[in-house]
């Protein structure tokens, strides 16, 4: 029964997690995202993408380190991805919120899970490699559906989407960057997304 109560207090201490906003928006538009959602979304998409992936993949693994590889936020908080100064302490502080957090729960599965999330971290598995290209794609989705907001609100070119991102989703999902990118060009030539060669229709590029 020890056991038990332990994970339910884990339980309680990440449901945080539906608190945690993140910087960009809902496809609808209509608010910003929150971590638990996110997460969620992560979860369905490593179900769908599966048989997508670069390399053989153990599905229940790849679910449960999608789920729980953002737990970490509950302490320390969402870093957007862009902000350079706030990524240079992130490690530090994702790192005690682990500790904190998956100490919470039996000392086994804790372990499991710190560990879990540790790969994530290092993208040392195919595992790993796989959520990480899905966790790049998912905002991307959303600001290319929801038209870039949370990018021009911070300045972010169509170029440094791409230097972001481009490695990881293609280490991870073969074929799935030619379908982003098109989107990313969709949102140039709308106007909702600036091209650093000061390119705005398809035609140009």
């Amino acid at each position: 029964m020890d056991d038990l109560a332990r994970i339910l207090e884990f339980l309680v201490e990440i449901d945080a997690l539906k608190q945690v906003e993140r910087r960009n928006f809902l496809a609808d538009g209509s608010r910003r995202e929150f971590t638990g959602e996110h997460s969620w979304h992560l979860g369905v998409a490593v179900v769908v993408l599966a048989p997508f992936a670069a390399e053989p993949i153990d599905l229940a693994t790849a679910v449960t380190m999608a789920v729980i590889h953002d737990i970490v936020e509950v302490d320390a908080g969402d870093t957007f991805a862009y902000d350079e100064h706030l990524n240079e302490q992130k490690a530090a502080r994702e790192q005690a919120a682990a500790e904190r957090l998956f100490g919470l729960l039996p000392a086994a599965t804790g372990t499991r899970l710190r560990q879990l999330w540790e790969h994530y971290e290092a993208g040392d598995t195919p595992e790993a490699r796989f959520v990480m290209a899905i966790d790049r794609m998912a905002p991307m989705l959303l600001n290319v559906t929801e038209g870039g907001t949370a990018w021009r609100e911070a300045g972010i070119t169509r170029q440094r989407v791409e230097q972001r991102n481009r490695r990881f989703v293609e280490a991870g999902i073969p074929g799935l960057w030619p379908v982003l990118a098109e989107r990313l060009d969709r949102r140039v030539a709308s106007g909702d997304l600036v091209d650093e060669h000061g390119t705005d229709r398809l035609g140009d590029r």
